[in-house]
């Protein structure tokens, strides 16, 4: 109840069988295009006998690489070289707009350092797709929030905005 208003709000998040495994070990897709350890999180809000439904997904970034353990803290990720990428990155992308629809990629990785060349190619990748269900934004989570600068949100927040309206 909020301000008096008595309404049911569900959280339920679904987690894909294709593609699980633990951090590290399994990134990337496969060439179905199925996404690593892929989850689909949904917000229903039910008020007065309406319904509103809202569906967040996340997974690994769907292209092939890899990021094997080793005695470093943060293993250096690896982009394949040796297949095609868009195959996979396209199939996947066609399969969430049939069960989503529109698509809002929020990339939170770090754009500097060993993280860099998988925003890059990620951006590069939905740029050539040219496909306008899909959009991309790059946060660099780890940078605009650093020293628990939680307020720094308020620029993807902003960022957004007229999509989430929409």
């Amino acid at each position: 109840s909020i301000n008096g208003k008595c309404f049911d709000w569900l959280l339920v998040s679904r987690r894909s069988c294709f593609r699980a495994g633990v951090r590290y070990y399994v990134r990337g897709i496969d060439s179905e295009g199925h996404a690593a350890n892929f989850v689909e999180t949904e917000q229903i809000v039910h008020y007065k006998g309406s319904k509103a439904s809202f569906v967040q997904t996340r997974g690994s970034i769907p292209f092939f690489w890899s990021q094997r353990p080793n005695l470093k803290y943060k293993p250096k990720p690896q982009i394949s070289k040796s297949v095609n990428h868009m195959d996979g990155f396209q199939r996947h992308f066609d399969s969430q707009i049939i069960s989503y629809g529109k698509q809002m990629i929020v990339n939170l990785v770090n754009q500097k350092g060993s993280e860099k060349p998988l925003e890059q190619t990620f951006a590069k990748m939905v740029n050539g797709m040219a496909n306008g269900m899909v959009r991309y934004i790059a946060f660099d989570f780890h940078k605009e929030c650093s020293r628990m600068r939680w307020d720094r949100l308020q620029i993807l927040v902003d960022q957004l905005a007229e999509q989430q309206d929409e």
